[in-house]
Parts: structure tokens; C-alpha cells; sequence
């Protein structure tokens, strides 16, 4: 009998020892009360300014060249027409292209915000390190990411730790942040 209570005690303390402990953090929260996020949000919409500005210039100039064209295009002879319909395609192509180059996909909009957040997301991912280690947790997962969580409970937000780690004051009250995650219908 004692064997076997030993045995069962042995068995329940292996298999809590395996047990792997998890946490949550509110990425958006913690950048929201970070200043080097809000500068470079501020860099970025001056970054996106001066391009939109550039792009709706082009597009200007486009439709500039082709009212010109529709109010000559009386007066002008065959060759002439197709040289400056050509002037006209290379003109929208060029325009297009440099829109997609800078606002696409993988443009230079989405590289520049990448190069300016790093810094900023490599000191989120430090100080959610330092807590891991901390707190002992072997997962911690980003509430703001497009992983799905259904339901969170409070008590395995991190989010404070991770803010306390980055220097960050909890001044503000952060009950929106401590609310239970509801499916979303």
C-alpha cells in the first residue's frame, strides 16, 4: 500500500512538473503607452504624406496630359495621335507602378514601417523574455495578433510585467485591457 501511494505520488508530481505554464500580452496597449511608438507613427504618416503628395501629383500631370490630348486631338494627325496616346500609357503605367512600388504589397510604405518599428518590437520581445524567465512561463502569446483567442483570462495577462520591464508607467487605468475576450459574432 505504501508503494503504491508512493507510486502515485511520484506519478502525479511528474506529470505537474511537465505541466507548461502560458501568459498573454496586449501588444497594441503596451505600444500605445510607448513614446518611440507614437514617434514613429508620427514618421510614418510624414513618410506616407510626402509619397501620397508625389503620387497625387503624377496623377495630376496624367490627367493634365490627357485633357490636353482631348481638346488637340482634333488638330492632330494619325502618327501624332498614337505618339502621344503612347506618351499617354508609359505616363499611367510609370504612375501606377511607382503607386504599387511604394504602397504594394511588400512597397516601400510597409519596408520603411518595418525598419522603424524593429527597434521597438525587439524591446517588447526583450522584456516579454525577461518576464518568461520571471514569471516561468514557456508561452506567452500576443493578444493583438491575428491568432485568434476566444476567451482570456485575466490572471494569465502579462501585459503589466511586460510594461513594468520596458519602463513604462501604469498610470492609466487599464480595465478595457483586464476585460474578458468575447467571440466575435
Amino acid at each position: 500500500m505504501k508503494k503504491t501511494i508512493i507510486l502515485l505520488f511520484l506519478t502525479l508530481f511528474s506529470v505537474q512538473s511537465f505541466a507548461q505554464k502560458f501568459g498573454y500580452i496586449d501588444s497594441e496597449f503596451i505600444t500605445s503607452k510607448m513614446p518611440e511608438y507614437k514617434k514613429a507613427q508620427d514618421d510614418m504618416e510624414k513618410y506616407s504624406e510626402k509619397w501620397v503628395q508625389d503620387i497625387q501629383t503624377r496623377y495630376a500631370e496624367l490627367e493634365k496630359m490627357r485633357q490636353q490630348y482631348q481638346q488637340e486631338e482634333i488638330l492632330l494627325t494619325a502618327d501624332m495621335k498614337r505618339e502621344r496616346l503612347k506618351a499617354l500609357e508609359d505616363k499611367e503605367k510609370e504612375v501606377k507602378e511607382l503607386n504599387n512600388k511604394v504602397f504594394g504589397m511588400n512597397g516601400l510604405l510597409f519596408a520603411k514601417k518595418k525598419e522603424i518599428m524593429k527597434p521597438i518590437m525587439d524591446d517588447i520581445y526583450k522584456a516579454c523574455s525577461k518576464v518568461a524567465r520571471q514569471k516561468q512561463l514557456m508561452f506567452i502569446f500576443d493578444k493583438a495578433s491575428d491568432m485568434s483567442m476566444i476567451y482570456t483570462d485575466p490572471r494569465h495577462d502579462y501585459t503589466d510585467y511586460v510594461m513594468e520591464s520596458l519602463g513604462i508607467s501604469l498610470k492609466e487605468d487599464k480595465t478595457q485591457n483586464n476585460q474578458v475576450t468575447k467571440p466575435k459574432n
